[in-house]
């Protein structure tokens, strides 16, 4: 059903402006007419936070999302209703796509959906970890501190991402130029020198091999470029499917270098809402049910899956989570200790900030690597590409003076 800006007159002359939704510009002059107002201005708002491709909701910037997190929280806090805060947010936003997921995460609260649910209809604008960590503070009544806990960690998030940018866009500038002076000299250097070198009777390794790609790039471009667009589309079709998922999952968890930061962000983003849930009162069963999805992970999901079972069964929570060997020692040490003592909420939330200030400093580490690493892997195709040019001359060089 179409959404409607309007402008009408209300019973005292004043300027009335708003949105409402209608089957056709007639009804919503009606629904006006019967509120009292008098229609002046009534057009369909263009669905400028839709796809041209998919008819989907646009995606909408993580920095923009972050802070409607934070307003919306301030006006919860302040006693404003849900309703009206999203209206608020929906009118004085300057992004049409936002103000229209806005618009409709309105409608749909208005018609009776939660929160939650509403924002999960818009995937491209609100990501599943967020909605899973807003449906726990419905549950738990704690909606405000999780708004404000998503828009700290949003911040946090573009904050680490534009650092990574900012870092990156040297080395990147590097590795272009390098790429691109690999490419001329392998397409046009190579081959007006290679009937020099071949009259040589035999060729080093080296040699045939950086031959091979120079005939590769002079004589089947077009194939390497089809190759690579057909691997490319089979690989994204790939990771959408269940099993690309699956794999997706576990090569997070164990990729050399960023696979042990990314499972202890998922972790103290786990023991944070786990603990919030349980300082609410929400019983552990439940508490774990829901705070399970904000790992972002299935396979840390269902190993936590698999713990609440357990401590449904009678087992303490740490057992299954220490036999998982996705939870670090140390940790799972502390939840026993916690358990015993009964302060889990408390040593929960001690181990997210804890955790989360040594894995910042991780990540910052790995940012710095990157650099070097991506210049000495172009450094290595220019050493490759010289000795296998240098090997043929210095043996002709040699034969030369014997």
């Amino acid at each position: 059903m179409p959404t409607f800006a309007y402008k009408a007159r209300n019973a005292d002359g004043g300027v009335v402006t708003g949105t409402l939704v209608a089957d056709t510009s007639s009804a919503a002059a009606r629904q006006l007419s019967e509120r009292t107002l008098l229609p002046v201005e009534v057009e369909e708002v263009r669905a400028a936070a839709r796809s041209v491709f998919t008819g989907r909701t646009q995606r909408v910037s993580a920095a923009k999302i972050g802070v409607v997190y934070e307003q919306l929280a301030d006006l919860l806090a302040a006693g404003v209703p849900v309703l009206r805060a999203i209206s608020v947010l929906s009118k004085q936003s300057t992004s049409p796509a936002l103000a229209q997921v806005l618009r409709e995460v309105h409608d749909d609260v208005a018609g009776g959906d939660t929160f939650a649910d509403a924002l999960e209809k818009h995937p491209y604008a609100f990501p599943a970890l967020h909605v899973s960590m807003i449906r726990a503070g419905e549950k738990g009544g704690f909606l405000e501190d999780v708004l404000q806990r998503a828009a700290h960690f949003v911040a946090r998030q573009d904050e680490l991402r534009n650092k990574f940018i900012g870092s990156m866009i040297y080395p990147c500038i590097l590795l272009l130029v390098g790429l691109a002076a690999v490419i001329f000299v392998m397409s046009f250097v190579v081959p007006r020198i290679r009937s020099l070198l071949e009259q040589q009777p035999s060729l080093p390794l080296p040699t045939r091999m950086l031959f091979g790609v120079s005939d590769a790039l002079s004589h089947h471009y077009l194939t390497i470029i089809g190759v690579v667009i057909v691997a490319v589309i089979a690989a994204v079709m790939f990771v959408q499917s269940a099993a690309g998922k699956l794999m997706l999952a576990r090569l997070q968890l164990r990729m050399v270098g960023f696979g042990p930061i990314y499972t202890m962000v998922a972790i103290c983003r786990f023991c944070r809402i786990f603990g919030t849930l349980l300082a609410n009162g929400i019983p552990i069963l439940q508490a774990l049910r829901i705070a399970k999805d904000s790992t972002g992970n299935p396979i840390l999901s269902e190993t936590i899956e698999q713990a609440a079972e357990a401590v449904s069964a009678g087992e303490s929570l740490a057992g299954p989570l220490g036999r998982s060997r996705l939870f670090p020692p140390a940790i799972v040490d502390m939840l026993a200790v916690a358990e015993e003592s009964n302060t889990l909420e408390k040593v929960l939330v001690q181990i997210a900030d804890t955790q989360e200030a040594r894995t910042a400093r991780k990540i910052d580490l790995f940012v710095r690597l990157l650099e070097p690493l991506m210049l000495l892997v172009m450094g290595g195709m220019v050493l490759f590409i010289a000795i296998s040019l240098l090997l043929p001359i210095l043996k002709m060089s040699s034969g030369g003076l014997g």
